[in-house]
């Protein structure tokens, strides 16, 4: 029995027939092992009933003991001693009296408990070289003053009894085969008929256009496949949403890169008729070529934080290093607005699970934002703690928060509250590295007393790494 068989057919005949067939086969070892013994059972009370039956002709005259056995007597013993029984009486003093005088001697001894009603004693003997089976009985006779003990023997060829035996094995073995067929036949014709909704489900597959994502409508299925059916289902409505986020993505994408590369032309075409000022033109290119950059650039990161569940796999990285050096990275623009910049982080290391450059980029993005957004001489603080089971990175801003028309596009790709400046997937690059690393993200305007809002919060809250890798 194969533990991964090639068909599950043959593994669920296997597993059926095959206990079955060992079962049948010690029941026939045992089967026999009982025939053997209620065989001999009723042929040795058929040996002791010929030994009584000599025993009662029994007699004594003129001090001798004689039997004689009348006809349908004799008939039970076969007078060449090759087939039936064979017998020998021996009188008081162990002298030959009839029967067979080369029948081996009795030299055993009679049973302390018998469950016959005699004294008798049956063993196995070798007579004229072939095994044999022998009644004892000890006979008492009383006779014209006489008494005394009598020994009869009765022998029987144990030939008998084994062909009897091997007929009775015979038939039970044929019997169980029949039944061992039965039973593959019924097995086989009922796992093919089990399965045949398997096999309609696998054609309705086979059948299915590459594109066709639609989900599986088969009722007729048994109880046990309809959860196998649920979770294709459910795998095929995540890879719809996957491949039309994709294709949203490639169209959005497509629009985004074009309206730089156009801008840009046109810029190129300005200052070769010298409609503008040469150093005008190249420096409107320049921030054009930066912005299709950034875009370039921002593009990629979706694509590769996209790819992270595949091409990845999660390892413990220290948040607090990750969110440090992007800071030291935007040090010069921090700098150049004169922002009043904290950051606060506790003195150990804070692991989370997830990859180094995916930390970097989510604070790298955050942290671009609240320079953006904060004012000339502003406030601009980080705090990196701990709560039960979780990092809290918080990014807090002082510029004029978020507007209720940019809250209803927050996390639309290609959605931007700087016309001039930004790609808009910045958060949507965070909130896709949050969802990969188990956690979330959230924006909140705060409030500083009747002053009205003081400032944008992005909260981060991340597993930690001693949590386990998240789902």
């Amino acid at each position: 029995m194969s533990a991964l068989p090639g068909s599950l057919r043959r593994y669920l005949l296997a597993w059926i027939i095959g206990p079955i067939a060992i079962f049948v086969l010690i029941d026939t070892v045992s089967l026999h092992s009982s025939a053997m013994k209620s065989i001999d059972t009723a042929y040795d009370r058929s040996l002791l009933g010929s030994a009584r039956s000599i025993g009662e002709q029994l007699r004594v005259e003129q001090g001798r003991l004689l039997v004689t056995l009348p006809y349908p007597a004799m008939e039970i013993f076969d007078t060449t001693g090759n087939d039936g029984m064979v017998y020998r009486v021996l009188g008081f003093h162990g002298e030959f009296v009839a029967g067979y005088s080369d029948l081996p001697p009795y030299t055993g001894k009679l049973p302390q408990v018998n469950r016959y009603p005699a004294l008798v004693d049956f063993h196995d003997a070798i007579y004229r070289g072939e095994p044999v089976r022998m009644a004892a009985l000890y006979q008492p006779v009383a006779s014209d003053g006489v008494r005394g003990m009598a020994l009869i023997q009765v022998a029987e060829r144990r030939e008998v009894r084994e062909q009897l035996t091997r007929r009775i094995l015979i038939e039970t073995l044929v019997r169980q085969a029949l039944l061992i067929t039965v039973v593959a036949a019924v097995t086989w014709a009922v796992v093919s008929r089990a399965l045949k909704p398997v096999e309609a489900l696998r054609r309705t597959l086979s059948a299915r256009n590459a594109r066709d994502l639609s989900p599986l409508d088969m009722p007729d299925l048994h109880v046990e496949l309809q959860p196998v059916v649920g979770a294709m289902n459910d795998l095929m409505l995540r890879l719809s949403r996957l491949m039309g986020r994709q294709r949203q993505f490639v169209r959005d994408a497509s629009h985004q890169l074009r309206t730089p590369l156009a801008v840009l032309k046109t810029q190129a075409q300005n200052g070769l008729r010298g409609d503008a000022d040469a150093l005008s033109t190249l420096s409107d290119m320049h921030r054009t070529v930066d912005r299709a950059t950034q875009l370039s650039n921002q593009m990629l990161a979706l694509a590769k934080v996209d790819q992270a569940d595949i091409d990845s796999q999660p390892e413990a990285v220290d948040l607090s290093e990750a969110a440090s050096e992007v800071c030291l990275d935007l040090a010069p623009l921090i700098a150049e607005q004169a922002i009043d910049f904290e950051w606060h982080a506790p003195g150990d290391p804070v692991m989370v699970r997830g990859n180094a450059w995916m930390l970097r980029e989510l604070c790298r993005n955050l942290l671009h934002n609240a320079i953006r957004a904060t004012p000339r001489c502003g406030a601009l603080s980080i705090h990196l703690a701990r709560e039960t089971h979780r990092a809290v990175l918080t990014i807090r801003d002082s510029g004029p928060g978020l507007t209720a028309e940019q809250r209803r596009h927050l996390f639309e790709p290609f959605r931007t509250g700087h016309p001039t400046s930004g790609s808009g997937l910045g958060l949507v690059i965070c909130r896709d590295i949050c969802e990969r690393l188990g956690g979330d993200i959230s924006l909140l305007d705060r409030v500083a007393g009747g002053a009205g809002v003081a400032g944008l919060d992005a909260v981060v809250r991340l597993p930690l790494a001693d949590e386990g890798v998240p789902a």
